[in-house]
C-alpha cells in the first residue's frame, strides 16, 4: 500500500469541501511527500487559476516575496523564458532591476528585484504565454514549503485537486 492509499482519507474530505479547517499546511506536506512532482504541481496549478485564490500575478510576487536567492532565480528564469529579447529589451524600461537580471548574475541580482516588479512581469507573462501557469506550478512543485505561503486556500484548492484527478471521493 502506497503512501497516497494511505492518505486516501484524507484526501477523501478534501474531495468532498469537508477539510478540517487549520490543517492544510500539514496536510499539504505530507501530500506533497506521497504525489510525484507532476501531479503536485497540477494540483498547484488549479489553485493558482481559482477565482476562490488571487490572480496569478499576485500569487507568484507573493512566492517571490518568501523564496530564497535560488528560488527567486529559478521564478525569473522562469518567466523570462517565455519573453523575446524584443519583449525583454522593452520590459527592462519598465520594469526596475530587470535590464541586470540573467542566469549569469544569479541569485543575487534576482533578490534585487522587488515583488511588486515581479508582479509586473508575470502579467506581462500570463498575457503572452497561456503555459506559464502550469511552467510556474513545476517549479514550485520542487518547493512545497515555499507554497504553504500561499495560505489555506490555495493548498486546500491544490489537494482537492490531486483528490479528484485521483478518483478520491467522499
Amino acid at each position: 500500500m502506497g503512501l497516497l492509499d494511505d492518505m486516501k482519507g484524507m484526501l477523501s474530505q478534501y474531495a468532498a469541501g469537508e477539510a478540517p479547517a487549520g490543517e492544510a499546511g500539514a496536510h499539504f506536506q505530507q501530500l506533497a511527500q506521497s504525489v510525484d512532482s507532476g501531479t503536485l504541481a497540477q494540483g498547484i496549478a488549479a489553485a493558482m487559476r481559482s477565482d476562490q485564490t488571487p490572480p496569478f500575478a499576485q500569487m507568484v510576487s507573493q512566492l517571490f516575496a518568501s523564496g530564497s536567492g535560488d528560488q527567486k532565480m529559478a521564478m525569473l528564469n522562469t518567466l523570462l523564458s517565455s519573453v523575446s529579447p524584443e519583449q525583454r529589451t522593452q520590459l527592462s524600461s519598465m520594469i526596475p532591476g530587470l535590464g541586470s537580471v540573467s542566469a549569469a548574475t544569479g541569485a543575487s541580482a534576482a533578490s534585487a528585484m522587488t515583488p511588486e516588479a515581479v508582479r509586473t512581469l508575470a502579467q506581462h507573462v500570463e498575457k503572452n504565454d497561456s503555459g506559464i501557469v502550469e511552467k510556474m506550478s513545476a517549479l514550485y512543485a520542487a518547493h512545497p514549503a515555499l507554497v504553504q505561503t500561499l495560505g489555506s486556500a490555495a493548498m486546500t484548492i491544490a489537494m482537492r485537486n490531486i483528490a479528484q484527478r485521483h478518483g478520491t471521493n467522499a
